[in-house]
């Protein structure tokens, strides 16, 4: 069990010392939804809308859904069912998030811009008014060679250029995809400005997944202290790839909250931000960072 001891009052006060404001005294009901996107953009939605429905039957106030949720597969094919944020698919989720009085982060989709022939990877935040709180384009492009499969993602994508967070049910939501979980600066920048729960949509890979999935989940958790809400893929997608599935959400010890079985699944865990409170001060580590020696010369 993490540190612990003081009153709730001590402990906000002391938190209250390293400049970071959370809801201390607030239990989050929040959900990850497991999914298996087919080549239908249609059937897509209307499985997202299902599942969506039970996170709010369920009482979760943030819903995720999965990285490319909505469209997979070739170079060809996400430019074909490509659409811009304010796109028909997109629009339904707006209206979900407002009927059902839910926060939605709607995973990510194939996003055109009207600027760009590339696609971006976006991952779009919506309050439980309906309103448009975010929108994060995917930094970290997946160009690999693992095991013979060859990814470039750069091939369709342009990357993103900054972080996102977005303020949903009253909280301060880092907004991240799938492959930037491996690299923990960003997930630092959003711990440092205030977030106290990230997001990680993703159709994480199973061969990468069976060692790195939960490792790098839970390091982010522990070493930025917040919440972590990780919402896969699973089974074979379109295009031939396997993802791993085993969505996850982590509290700010590192401890799994909730775990999804095999298969489409709806996870929920109550969160509860006066333990991510008095873990931030009874183990001050954010506020122990010293930047200016971070700095290594070359030799």
């Amino acid at each position: 069990m993490p540190p612990g001891g003081g009153t709730p009052d001590q402990d906000a006060e002391q938190c209250e010392t390293s400049s970071t404001l959370y809801p201390v005294g607030v239990i989050s009901r929040l959900a990850c939804i497991q999914l298996r996107v087919t080549s239908s953009p249609d059937d897509n939605l209307a499985n997202a809308e299902r599942l969506v429905r039970q996170a709010a039957g369920l009482g979760a106030e943030i819903a995720v859904l999965p990285e490319r949720w909505e469209v997979f597969g070739s170079s060809a094919e996400l430019r074909e069912g490509a659409q811009p944020v304010d796109g028909e698919r997109l629009l339904a989720v707006q209206g979900w998030a407002r009927e059902l009085g839910i926060a939605i982060v709607a995973g990510s989709v194939a996003e055109i811009v009207s600027h760009d022939d590339r696609l971006r990877n976006t991952s779009v935040a919506f309050d439980r008014d309906g309103r448009r709180a975010g929108v994060y384009r995917k930094i970290h492009q997946f160009d690999v060679d693992i095991e013979g499969q060859r990814v470039r993602e750069s091939d369709t994508d342009a990357p993103g250029t900054e972080g996102v967070i977005a303020q949903l049910a009253g909280l301060e939501v880092g907004l991240s995809i799938c492959y930037d979980l491996r690299f923990p600066e960003l997930y630092r920048a959003y711990a440092i400005a205030g977030a106290t729960v990230v997001t990680v949509p993703a159709a994480f890979l199973e061969r990468t997944g069976r060692d790195h999935w939960e490792v790098l989940l839970r390091a982010r958790a522990i070493e930025n202290q917040c919440f972590v809400l990780a919402a896969n893929q699973h089974g074979t997608l379109p295009a031939g790839f396997t993802a791993y599935g085993r969505s996850l959400i982590v509290d700010p010890w590192g401890t799994v909250l909730a775990q999804a079985a095999d298969g489409e699944r709806v996870i929920v865990a109550d969160c509860d931000h006066a333990e991510l409170a008095r873990i931030r001060a009874h183990l001050p580590a954010l506020a122990h960072r010293r930047p200016a020696a971070y700095v290594v010369a070359p030799r």
